[in-house]
C-alpha cells in the first residue's frame, strides 16, 4: 500500500511538495525524505504530530525518546510505521521542523492506493521554496500590542467615576498583618 502526502507552508504561498511513500515505512524514512525535499539539515530537534480534523494535536511521534510518563503513550519514528497510526485519506499531520518557535509544515495524507508497494520515497511533487529551517526569534513577526492601538473599547470608559468602585470587596484586608508578606513566612 502507498500513501500519498501532500504538504503545505502557512509561510510560503508557492510551497508544495508531495511525497508518496509505502505504508510499511516508518516515520524516520518519511521524515527523511521530507528534509532532503526542503534541503533542510538533520540536526534539530522534529517531530510529527497526528492531527484531527480541525488540526488539533492529538498524538506525537518524536525523532527521539522523550522521558514522558508511563500513561501517555511514547511514539519514536524509527520504530514507528506509518500505517501502524494512519489509516484513514485526508488524515491531518503536522510536522514541526523548529520547535522554539512551533514552525512547522501542514500534511494531509491525500490518498492511499493499495495493492501496490514502493522500495523508496519519491517526491512526486516539488514546487517553490521552503521557508528557512530556522529562523531568529527577532525575525518573527509578531504584533506588539500597544494601549494606542488597543482603543478605548478593549478597557472599556476612558474615565471612571470613583463612587462606582465598590470596597466591600476588600473588607477586612486593614486586619491582615504586614508580617503576612515578609520574606520568612515563604
Amino acid at each position: 500500500m502507498i500513501f500519498r502526502f501532500l504538504i503545505l507552508s502557512d509561510e510560503a504561498d508557492d510551497f508544495k511538495r508531495e511525497i508518496r511513500i509505502d505504508a510499511e515505512a516508518t516515520f524516520l524514512e518519511l521524515h527523511d525524505v521530507l528534509l532532503d525535499s526542503v534541503g533542510y539539515s538533520r540536526d534539530q530537534i522534529t517531530s510529527f504530530f497526528i492531527c484531527d480534523d480541525d488540526w488539533s494535536k492529538k498524538m506525537e511521534v518524536t525523532r527521539v525518546e522523550m522521558d514522558t510518563s508511563s500513561e501517555v503513550d511514547n511514539y519514536i519514528m524509527e520504530e514507528t510505521q506509518l500505517e501502524e497510526l494512519l489509516e484513514d485519506e485526508h488524515q491531518k499531520l503536522l510536522f514541526v521542523f523548529d520547535y522554539l518557535t512551533e514552525r512547522a509544515f501542514f500534511m494531509e495524507l491525500r490518498e492511499i492506493i493499495p495493492g501496490q508497494n514502493l522500495a523508496d520515497p519519491v517526491v512526486s511533487k516539488s514546487v517553490g521554496m521552503a521557508p528557512p529551517q530556522i529562523m531568529a526569534f527577532d525575525e518573527i513577526d509578531t504584533k506588539t500590542i500597544t494601549a494606542a492601538s488597543v482603543g478605548e473599547e478593549f478597557y472599556g470608559d476612558s474615565e471612571y467615576d470613583m463612587d462606582e468602585l465598590d470596597g466591600a470587596g476588600f473588607e477586612g484586608l486593614d486586619s491582615i498583618s504586614e508580617d503576612m508578606f515578609s520574606d520568612e513566612s515563604f
